[in-house]
């Protein structure tokens, strides 16, 4: 396996027991390979619930530009949503997994598709 599958495999891992999620694995694939380079970042490859500058390139660069949601309270709220549901005491929020959750959460895999 390459570093890539075995990020996957963390990843899936995360979903299943710190969000108590089942994983698509179909679509977590798409949606870490759709990252790009930053799952390789130590920075980059985490999304700090905490900082609300970071959160906000979230919902502009991820939500808005990527999935093409309009802007509303809707995104922030989905974004508290994540970092709850991922816990919001547990550091490591892996970009892919918080990608992943915001995916299920506005039902646009299609964007993977």
């Amino acid at each position: 396996m390459g570093k890539r599958d075995d990020l996957i495999a963390k990843y899936a891992d995360d979903i299943k027991n710190k969000c108590g999620e089942t994983v698509d694995l179909d679509l977590l694939t798409k949606v870490t390979i759709g990252c790009g380079p930053s799952i390789y970042n130590a920075d980059a490859s985490t999304v700090s619930g905490g900082d609300a500058s970071e959160l906000e390139t979230v919902k502009n660069n991820f939500l808005i530009k990527k999935l093409g949601l309009p802007d509303s309270d809707k995104l922030n709220e989905a974004i508290a949503m994540v970092v709850e549901k991922y816990g919001k005491s547990n550091r490591n929020k892996y970009r892919a997994v918080f990608y992943y959750l915001l995916v299920k959460h506005f039902k646009r895999e299609s964007v993977y598709n």
